[in-house]
């Protein structure tokens, strides 16, 4: 025994190397409400579909961001919602000795494409669990989202 922090326990070492760690994933919001059960499940219905997916990042520590995916799927037919899921499901990512430039389209593109799976996943099993059938969302495409953030933005902003 040396006396010295366990290298593990401390984190990864700052020896100048770009640190890209995922520290934790974690539930930070999650709602299921279906308010016209059971008597939707007695009907046939044509539902729509309305699907919301946005990502915000925090810096906690100077090494530390918070990203949060925020999911809402609201599934409603004749003006009755059939269900509605909303879910906030975040990670807190170690980030150390990474360019400045390459910050943002880390924490816009790559951090929620780490969340996505897992939220995905959450709102499927909660849907299913309500009675409903499985609720699938398709791949997104977290650059292409991040590229159409950057072109509606005006000269002088700074990117998301």
């Amino acid at each position: 025994m040396t006396g010295q922090p366990d290298q593990a326990a401390a984190g990864p070492a700052d020896d100048g190397q770009p640190i890209f760690h995922v520290e934790k994933l974690y539930l930070k919001d999650f709602s299921f409400e279906s308010p016209s059960a059971p008597d939707i499940f007695l009907e046939q219905l044509e539902p729509q579909i309305q699907f919301n997916l946005d990502s915000n990042s925090t810096q906690k520590s100077d090494v530390h961001h918070e990203v949060v995916l925020h999911c809402t799927v609201k599934v409603a037919a004749e003006e009755r919602v059939l269900f509605l899921v909303e879910l906030s499901y975040a990670g807190l990512f170690l980030i150390r000795n990474i360019p400045q430039q390459h910050l943002p389209p880390l924490l816009a593109v790559e951090c929620p494409g780490i969340l996505f799976p897992y939220a995905r996943q959450m709102v499927s099993s909660v849907v299913l669990e309500g009675g409903f059938r499985p609720f699938v969302i398709d791949p997104i495409n977290f650059a292409a989202l991040y590229q159409q953030k950057l072109a509606q933005q005006t000269p002088g902003q700074v990117a998301p």
